[in-house]
């Protein structure tokens, strides 16, 4: 796997774990009783987005690493994948 290929792999699921920490132990303003004018009552009190890319690092690195061994062990290839017999 080539490093163009290894850092877009990592990007893309560096971005699919972030998405899916983001709201996680989410309190809007609303909850919190006080909403700042201008916002809305949805907005986030705190996002503690830093702490959010610092598990979302964590995470998708371990992530990444299975998906890396995966692809680089070649236990699954697209010859895996070729259902209809194109690839031969």
């Amino acid at each position: 796997m080539s490093i163009t290929t290894t850092a877009v792999l990592f990007a893309v699921t560096w971005f699919m774990v972030f998405f899916c920490v983001l709201p996680l132990r989410f309190k809007s303003q609303a909850d919190h009783g006080a909403v700042t004018p201008g916002t809305p009552a949805s907005a986030p009190e705190e996002a503690m987005v830093g702490k959010k890319a610092k598990i979302t690092t964590v995470v998708a690195a371990v992530v990444f690493a299975g998906l890396y061994w995966t692809i680089t062990s070649e236990l699954i290839t697209r010859h895996n994948m070729d259902v209809f017999g194109i690839l031969n």
